[in-house]
């Protein structure tokens, strides 16, 4: 392995939407520079959901070389993994990766995940307040929603979609207004952050034809044996994309064709969420370097180390 390079940045992290290549690129940049894989990917963290999550271990060897992925199969499917508990352990994987003068490249499409990073959310276990819940319990959506708004501006609809998500995000924010920021400090990480940039047809038709390799793999045998092993099928469906499609053919609510067809429309527009997330992340400060896909990885590991050898200001 090649030492380690000196540059101002801690961390690397590759992002980009579905199918551009992350996860290729990031071992590629690990290799190269004695680095080691942070996964943030919101469902690859569940055990038992590897082909609709697309794991893909093998992207992680090289001939006899395995490179170390963090963050992947350590929660049991079913569960419900959020972003706090991302923050916490992102920063127990980075610091040892760190600990043993190794680079972390964090890796992954879950825009929430990689921005509560490099932005620093603010970020604190918030225990349940039942006092509070029971005053806000007696309270129409509408009203709910209104006191929510007083705390912040509503980014996430999903945060007031039922009565009981709007009692738990106003619980959380006055849980953090009667915080200080000390108290609530998230390090900072200096970190070159590297967008793949995928032409929107070439990333259409990637999309499509790993949909099709995911089923003729098995991805429906994945979600029979995973509701077999006693999830709900509630539970799967709300993991969303493959699971909640394949879950409504398996259970007898969509048929094959109707279930393939609305999962190929609803990827495809999954990931221009995603591309809409990281240009936001950009606008709120966050600076993306864009690597065109269709250079050869080499040439693309080429670039990225150009530029965190540069010393100068971006």
């Amino acid at each position: 392995m090649p030492a380690p390079i000196e540059t101002r940045y801690n961390m690397l992290a590759v992002v980009g939407p579905t199918a551009c290549g992350k996860t290729s690129l990031a071992v590629e940049l690990a290799l190269a520079l004695d680095g080691e894989v942070i996964s943030a990917d919101s469902r690859q963290v569940y055990r038992g959901m590897d082909i609709g999550t697309g794991k893909d271990l093998a992207e992680y060897e090289r001939g006899s070389i395995k490179v170390p992925v963090h963050l992947v199969d350590i929660v049991d499917a079913g569960d419900k993994y959020n972003v706090f508990e991302f923050q916490r352990d992102f920063l127990s994987a980075y610091d040892d990766v760190k600990s043993r003068g190794r680079m972390p490249v964090l890796c992954g499409g879950s825009g929430m995940y990689v921005e509560s990073v490099l932005r620093e959310y603010k970020l604190l276990p918030v225990p349940e307040n039942p006092t509070l819940r029971a005053e806000l319990e007696k309270k129409s959506l509408g009203e709910l929603t209104s006191i929510l708004s007083s705390y912040k501006k509503l980014h996430n609809s999903t945060d007031v979609d039922t009565v009981k998500r709007a009692v738990r995000a106003i619980e959380i924010e006055e849980y953090y207004a009667s915080r200080s920021m000390e108290e609530r400090a998230f390090p900072h990480i200096e970190t070159l952050a590297v967008g793949i940039d995928v032409d929107r047809e070439i990333r259409r038709e990637r999309i499509s034809r790993r949909l099709h390799a995911r089923l003729e793999e098995g991805l429906v045998a994945e979600v029979e044996a995973l509701l077999a092993s006693g999830i709900s099928a509630e539970q799967l469906i709300y993991y969303g994309l493959e699971y909640k499609y394949v879950t409504l053919y398996v259970t007898g609510a969509m048929t094959y064709e109707d279930m393939v067809r609305g999962l190929e429309i609803a990827i495809h527009q999954f990931a221009k969420r995603q591309m809409t997330w990281f240009r936001g992340m950009e606008r709120r400060g966050v600076k993306i370097n864009w690597i065109d896909a269709s250079l050869a990885t080499e040439e693309q590991v080429g670039i990225i180390k150009e530029w965190l050898y540069d010393k100068g200001e971006e």
